[in-house]
């Protein structure tokens, strides 16, 4: 009798532990899997990085840039090349290096991904392509993951560093608990669900975005009462903008290891807090750029302020008025460009 309970109980476990299971990604290039268009690198561990090259060739760049894309994005959207005109690149000499972070696009997924993993990446990308002993880093929302561990763990090789409304953590130590629950309570209540199950219970975030019972993450899905007035006037240019770049199902690897990966690493458990961060350039030999909308409905515009407090040698730089979608807007990827290279020069 209690044999046949443990059985039924096992087989039990084991459906709903199949029901609950990620499906395998379809790598690029396996038997059934997206074919491999773009150039890639080999890195360390036998992943492929998908990787794009813009702007001025390499070897003639007096400014190289790693662009860091955000959610649901990919090596094509490296708004520092696309949305600055050709005419201002060759001005200011920079070539852009963008690529699809681990799981989008033709980057192998890496299912141990973690801010510190993916600065590892960067800087063996930086290293194969031949970028030099230093270089720029600008990185856009969920890419602020690369952003921040790039000025934790490898602040020898950065000439300087941008970053457009990254994506904030509640749980980073650096915050007062009040502060940071102020903020959280802030997110539509089904946001709040859902980052809840990515920091406590990673393990459940795929089921939780895919399944029907209930409201799962309005970010992954692109709902339109996450955007701000700004926001929906931009998405049309956008759209138009993204058009005229080739493109490919960002997520055809899967979503278990393209956005749910994401959130899992955004909003889990870090292996530093941004705050305790120190400056980079102490003798101002390149400088740091926050770029924050203060209507932004995913970033709390009040923990930005908060970081930009503790870390006094930020520039940060607040626009009234602006969504999470600023980047986009007509004239910013190259006012944003134009402060981190040609201001640094002015100083």
């Amino acid at each position: 009798m209690l044999r046949g309970v443990v059985a039924v109980v096992l087989v039990v476990l084991s459906l709903a532990y199949q029901g609950i299971r990620p499906p395998p990604p379809k790598t690029c290039g396996s038997p059934g899997g997206p074919p491999i268009t773009a150039p890639r690198v080999t890195l360390r561990d036998g992943r492929n990085l998908a990787y794009k090259e813009q702007g001025v060739p390499r070897e003639l760049a007096e400014h190289k840039i790693v662009f860091v894309h955000g959610s649901d994005s990919c090596r094509h959207d490296a708004l520092i090349a696309t949305d600055v005109s050709p005419a201002v690149l060759e001005e200011l000499k920079v070539y852009v290096l963008s690529f699809d972070r681990p799981g989008y696009g033709e980057s192998d997924p890496d299912p141990r991904r973690t801010p510190k993993s993916l600065v590892l990446d960067i800087e063996e990308l930086a290293d194969q392509l031949g970028l030099g002993t230093k270089f720029y880093v600008i990185g856009y929302s969920m890419g602020g993951q690369a952003t921040w561990g790039v000025l934790k763990y490898i602040p020898h090789r950065l000439a300087g560093v941008a970053v457009m409304a990254p994506v904030i953590n509640y749980w980073w130590p650096g915050f007062p608990a009040n502060l940071s629950t102020e903020g959280y309570y802030l997110q539509p209540r089904q946001d709040q669900w859902a980052l809840r199950v990515a920091h406590y219970a990673p393990w459940l975030t795929h089921w939780w975005n895919t399944q029907k019972w209930f409201p799962a993450s309005s970010v992954a899905a692109h709902a339109p009462h996450i955007m701000s007035r700004q926001d929906m006037e931009v998405v049309p240019k956008m759209i138009k903008r993204r058009k005229d770049v080739p493109r490919m199902d960002v997520r055809q690897q899967g979503e278990a290891e393209s956005i749910h990966r994401d959130i899992m690493v955004g909003f889990g458990s870090w292996e530093f807090d941004p705050m305790e961060i120190e400056n980079p350039f102490p003798n101002k030999e390149g400088s740091v750029h926050v770029w924050q909308g203060d209507e932004d409905r995913l970033v709390p515009v009040l923990l930005q302020r908060h970081i930009a407090q503790k870390l006094p040698w930020i520039e940060y730089h607040e626009l009234p008025g602006a969504g999470h979608l600023f980047p986009y807007a007509d004239g910013m990827s190259e006012a944003i460009l134009k402060a981190l290279i040609v201001g640094q020069k002015q100083n």
